[in-house]
């Protein structure tokens, strides 16, 4: 099953996301198999990174809950919210 997952950085906390930003990378290699999209969310003007959203792909919540508690933003306290839905892609681009 389609998750998207939107986590919003906690205010203030752009060192943390920059000083975990490697391991996060090499986190998201390792389970690049569930992961069908991702990237930051991004401030009004486009320059500051504000959180992270994700398209995953996993057999269940738990799953999705576990990978997510996972992420080195997370275990480092980065996001203020997270916010987990099921999705169901009906338009591709193209």
């Amino acid at each position: 099953m389609l998750y998207v997952a939107y986590c919003l950085d906690k205010p203030g906390h752009a060192a943390v996301r920059a000083e975990n930003r490697p391991a996060h990378l090499e986190f998201l290699k390792k389970h690049s198999g569930q992961i069908v999209l991702a990237g930051p969310l991004l401030s009004d003007d486009g320059q500051q990174m504000a959180g992270s959203l994700f398209i995953l792909e996993f057999d269940d919540r738990a799953a999705v809950d576990g990978f997510l508690k996972s992420d080195p933003y997370a275990k480092a306290g980065l996001f203020a919210s997270v916010d987990v839905r099921p999705w169901r892609k009906v338009i591709e681009r193209g």
